[in-house]
């Protein structure tokens, strides 16, 4: 073996440092939110640092009762999962038919540049908006409701990532398909919809922890106690004048697990998805 291969520049020794930096950085909260859930209240009142001296487990149970966690874990599956579902599919859609015929028909080209638009807007400006119409509806305070939003809210961005992949799939294979008799729909969802496994993977991955963690739409639209998901429920561990870090931090570290394993289970295919939407044939 040649030692020469192995050697290492000072750029690529910064670099190396440079980049275990970031990773303890990213890592030092994880390590607070375990040591605090670890930790009784008076160990950490005296430390926040230190390692418990004895494992308080009490947190994880009070957590878990006090949060209701079985409903609010039911609530964030019935926003999350169906969301994701309908986004895939609208967005699908959207970005095959920009992709497709946003240059042969004007309005569904410069639909493009109104999804564009509608990234730079902040949710903070929609908020009292989306709280009266949703009210006037008779939409507040439900699952359905919700879900509605999640996949208008997020459908601008995930059309993005398909304009972007359905540039690689071979016009021929539609055609061929409509001569074999199909219709457009028909040539969709029989012979695109399966090819774009890859970025139908990617989008789901992505909107699953955005969901499953999001906090400001699950605060305004659901607010009842029996509609309310995990990230709301963790707010109520923290009131006017007190807070329980250790209930709370518990309660999170719970709450990332169902999230933590759908990632690990599919991040090949999130990765394979956003490679392959990057080069255009």
């Amino acid at each position: 073996m040649n030692a020469a291969k192995y050697r290492f520049s000072v750029f690529d020794v910064f670099i190396i440092l440079f980049t275990l930096f970031f990773i303890l950085l990213f890592l030092f909260p994880v390590y607070i939110a375990v040591l605090t859930a670890l930790k009784s209240p008076l160990e950490l009142a005296q430390s926040i640092l230190a390692f418990p001296k004895q494992v308080y487990w009490d947190n994880f149970r009070e957590g878990l009762a006090k949060s209701n966690f079985l409903r609010s874990l039911l609530n964030s599956v019935l926003v999350t999962f169906p969301s994701v579902v309908g986004i895939v599919i609208v967005s699908s859609m959207g970005g095959y038919a920009i992709c497709r015929y946003g240059k042969r028909y004007w309005d569904i080209g410069k639909m493009e540049k109104v999804f564009l638009a509608s990234l730079m807007l902040p949710f903070q400006i929609l908020m009292i908006p989306v709280y009266r119409m949703f009210r006037n509806l008779g939409m507040l305070n439900t699952r359905w409701g919700a879900i509605l939003f999640e996949i208008g809210y997020s459908t601008a961005y995930a059309t993005f990532l398909y304009i972007g992949f359905v540039k690689t799939v071979p016009k021929e294979l539609e055609e061929a398909a409509l001569l074999d008799g199909c219709n457009p729909y028909q040539s969709f969802f029989r012979v695109v919809f399966p090819l774009l496994a890859p970025i139908n993977s990617t989008v789901a991955v992505l909107h699953i922890m955005w969901i499953w963690n999001d906090f400001n739409i699950a605060l305004i639209l659901l607010q009842k106690d029996s509609v309310r998901t995990l990230t709301v429920k963790q707010y109520y561990f923290f009131g006017e004048h007190s807070a329980n870090y250790g209930m709370a931090f518990a309660a999170s570290i719970i709450c990332m697990i169902p999230i933590l394993i759908v990632f690990a289970m599919m991040q090949k295919s999130l990765v394979e998805g956003i490679t392959a939407g990057s080069v255009k044939s």
